[in-house]
């Protein structure tokens, strides 16, 4: 069969092979109604830092919504001679029947605690994991990038420019979701603008200034098109000899006649701590202190940091290739671990994943994560619970640092929010979606009000703790001696 690219896309089968053969596997050995738990978590902040931000979690939604297998895509994997008949017939009729349980999106997060559960039959619980994954992996890792670089800019707006760099389309307007989550003001990504409601901007290019016969026409003919908004493009020839002193003259000669002011100029190469500096003085001397400089060019929260020490002068960053990319570790690493199954008495039975690497090693059972919030509002720690067991905090509650067991500590003057709230039961979407602005001032409101300074900063950051309570520690203790005795 002759099959073309521009063929329309059914996103259910965005899926690793081997969760088609695992399915098909479950099916003929007749256990596809058993109900168990898979958690979503990962193990490590990017780039060293002290947490991350959860995103994706509409586009999650969405995806599980629409979950259903075409006739072409039936025929397409009848024709990898792979999967008995019977298989093929049940997934023709396949709808996502299962709960998922998740933190609102926008949540900071840790390592190692559930951010998403799914308790589902075995196949309706498999045949999701690698679209859940990678809308975590990629939107949370662009949200978190950019708060980090949104900190660096230190109260500055900071504007995604990354589409033509993003690794596709699809990375491109959905980055861009991400990045205005993670505290972007815009985007340059005009699709992304109409589809999520970010305010858009842009200007022009270097192009655009080479294709008039010199640096002053195109700046006039701009001016003229846009009166109430000429931001201009002056590093196209020579920032302080050309395109400041151009500039200036369009402002004097062409906008002040009208009644408008130049509202900008963006540099977008050469050294520019200096030149924002140099500029900065040219314009004010000039008469221009309200005109705003706005760099671009390769920029992230480690050369943002060093332009701003060295006292540049800069209202607004554009940020391109080292935000949607999230350049600097471009991996956020979020696995899909089977957590529980249901046995023959309806009890969910634990099950752990044993490592060498003792950060893999994974953390069993239908459990619960709780942000454990001091009388000041400040979340000290976060913990995990049986999901059957109750937390009361009205008195000293016992907790157990699995790092240091030994210890017995109690939190004392604390409340208890349990983060994971129902998103679908049954099938059926129960999460009220949130609008774009209500997620991005979410995280805003927790990194100002609830979470640590310490946490937040670049070098060092203070390491969240991630507590249990003792039964909940007791119960991963007794599975890991329980494997010991198949060695």
């Amino acid at each position: 069969m002759n099959r073309t690219q521009s063929m329309k896309r059914n996103l259910t089968m965005v899926m690793d092979f081997y969760e088609m053969t695992m399915s098909n596997g479950y099916f003929r050995d007749e256990v596809k109604d058993t109900q168990v738990v898979f958690d979503v978590f990962y193990r490590k902040n990017p780039d060293n830092g002290g947490f991350a931000i959860f995103a994706g979690l509409e586009q999650i939604v969405d995806y599980i919504e629409n979950l259903k297998f075409s006739d072409e895509d039936i025929e397409y994997l009848r024709e990898q001679n792979m999967f008995c008949e019977e298989f093929l017939e049940y997934l023709q009729s396949f709808k996502f029947t299962g709960d998922i349980y998740a933190f609102p999106e926008g949540t900071i997060m840790y390592p190692n605690e559930p951010v998403i559960t799914v308790v589902a039959s075995l196949i309706d619980a498999q045949l999701i994991e690698t679209a859940v994954l990678l809308q975590i992996n990629h939107q949370s890792l662009i949200a978190t990038k950019t708060r980090r670089i949104v900190k660096a800019a230190n109260g500055r707006a900071v504007s995604d420019f990354g589409a033509r760099r993003a690794h596709n389309m699809d990375a491109a307007v959905y980055g861009a979701r991400a990045a205005y989550i993670g505290g972007a003001v815009g985007t340059a990504t005009v699709l992304a603008g109409q589809m999520f409601d970010i305010p858009i901007s842009g200007t022009m290019a270097h192009s655009y200034i080479m294709f008039y016969k010199d640096e002053f026409t195109a700046f006039k003919k701009y001016a003229q098109t846009y009166p109430d908004a000429t931001t201009l493009l002056v590093d196209t020839y020579d920032v302080l000899k050309s395109g400041i002193p151009n500039a200036i003259r369009v402002a004097k000669e062409v906008l002040e006649p009208m009644g408008k002011r130049l509202k900008g100029i963006r540099i977008d190469s050469g050294d520019l701590a200096y030149l924002t500096k140099r500029a900065r003085k040219m314009l004010d001397k000039a008469g221009l202190e309200d005109c705003k400089i706005v760099i671009s060019n390769s920029l992230d929260e480690f050369t943002i940091t060093s332009i701003l020490s060295q006292g540049g002068c800069v209202d607004s960053f554009g940020v391109g290739e080292r935000l949607i990319t999230a350049k600097s570790e471009p991996v956020f690493g979020a696995v899909y671990k089977l957590a529980a199954v249901k046995d023959e008495n309806g009890n969910f039975d634990p099950r752990i994943k044993i490592s060498e690497n003792v950060e893999k090693i994974t953390n069993p059972g239908l459990k619960k994560v709780y942000r454990i919030i001091d009388e000041d509002g400040r979340a000290i720690a976060d913990m995990l619970a049986r999901a059957d067991e109750e937390v009361d905090m009205s008195e000293p509650f016992r907790y157990v640092d699995p790092n240091k067991p030994w210890k017995n500590r109690f939190f004392e003057n604390c409340s208890a929010k349990e983060l994971q709230i129902p998103v679908i039961l049954g099938g059926k979407v129960v999460y009220e979606k949130q609008s774009l602005k209500d997620i991005a001032d979410y995280v805003k409101k927790q990194l100002s009000e609830e979470i640590w300074e310490e946490e937040q900063r670049f070098e060092n950051p203070h390491t969240h703790y991630m507590d249990m309570t003792p039964d909940y520690y007791e119960l991963k203790m007794q599975l890991l001696n329980d494997s010991r005795k198949d060695d």
